[in-house]
């Protein structure tokens, strides 16, 4: 191994788990995804004790963990409205021009909600998700439900994923 000098090197500390809640985030970068029509939209936490949690998170363990996508397909368009009109409530005096990158650096409410999923290690985890989109003003005066945890489907059909039977318990 390779000498190293860990002489001023900051032990890796636990990282706080950001609760599901209601949140003033700042768009972060947007991309369009036109062969799909969506638009992948990454936020950050822009007031609060969990300020720049993404960035923390990200400088930290290099992911970031807040994205969510936006379809504008036509059965679609109704909610992309509501996200265009909370961006708008959120921003005064911003008009969306169909311009995704005017998106960027600015503020919108979002509702995280928890779900569960099937970890790869087949251990069932929970993680964030956007629930509801809002204006901040909502957010701020606590107008929002979070909802129940989305617990994961339980599968009642007997069969076991591959990956948890032994190839001697298998009759064939």
């Amino acid at each position: 191994m390779k000498n190293v000098n860990l002489q001023n090197v900051e032990e890796a500390k636990d990282f706080e788990k950001l609760p599901a809640g209601g949140y003033v985030c700042g768009i972060t970068a947007v991309e369009d995804v036109p062969d799909k029509e969506y638009l992948r939209i990454e936020f950050d936490i822009a007031e609060g004790d969990f300020k720049n949690y993404y960035r923390d998170l990200y400088q930290s363990k290099s992911f970031w963990g807040g994205n969510f996508i936006k379809s504008y397909k036509d059965k679609a368009l109704p909610f992309f409205k509501g996200f265009i009109t909370s961006v708008e409530n959120s921003n005064p005096g911003y008009k969306f021009d169909y311009d995704e990158s005017t998106l960027k650096r600015k503020f919108v409410g979002l509702v995280l909600g928890e779900e569960e999923y099937l970890g790869n290690d087949e251990v069932v985890k929970t993680r964030l998700y956007v629930a509801q989109i809002h204006s901040v003003d909502k957010i701020r005066e606590g107008k929002f439900e979070v909802p129940k945890l989305k617990k994961l489907a339980q599968d009642n059909s007997g069969f076991q994923p591959v990956g948890n039977v032994n190839d001697d318990d298998l009759p064939f």
